[in-house]
């Protein structure tokens, strides 16, 4: 028994030593999300938003649009200080669909404005958020991230914003 866990624990020792691993590497790829943004514009029933003005370490990690779901659109980030934080829209009824995408994050009764309109701040055991309803659809600005973060996303989001690639 002894001989098996020390040829377990060489081999493993050996793997460890020959497979690369670099913890400085970065080892998220931004990605382009232009056609999931272009589509879901022309697609949802309401102004879709995406960021505009954020700076390129700012990294694109999570895109899609769902129709059948709400006409659910999600585009998801990681911040500088690699937080994750995503912006979610849907035509769902909020009460279900902001405590599922914020990972059952509950209301505060506190607002914050951000770029001229009022917010909702929600906390939550994992995500906390920043949540708008307008234009027929509910807004949600939400992650690891902290609310200064999340207010920054907030502050960026347009409705025709120019992606990045």
């Amino acid at each position: 028994m002894f001989q098996s866990l020390g040829v377990i624990m060489v081999a493993a020792g050996v793997m460890y030593l020959f497979i690369p691993h670099d913890e400085d590497a970065t080892p998220v790829r931004a990605k382009d999300y232009r056609v999931e943004l272009l589509t879901a514009q022309r697609a949802a029933p309401y102004p879709v938003l995406a960021p505009e003005g954020l700076g390129d370490d700012w990294k694109a990690t999570v895109v899609s649009y769902r129709r059948e779901d709400g006409d659910a659109w999600q585009l998801g980030f990681l911040s500088p200080d690699t937080q994750y934080v995503a912006i979610h829209q849907s035509t769902a009824e909020p009460g279900k669909f902001v405590p599922r995408v914020t990972q059952k994050a509950k209301d505060t009764g506190k607002t914050e404005t951000v770029a001229g309109q009022e917010w909702q701040r929600w906390e939550g055991p994992k995500y906390d958020a920043l949540v708008r309803t307008d234009g027929g659809a509910t807004t949600v600005v939400t992650g690891t991230a902290s609310f200064e973060q999340l207010a920054e996303m907030a502050g960026s989001l347009r409705s025709e914003a120019s992606p990045k690639a």
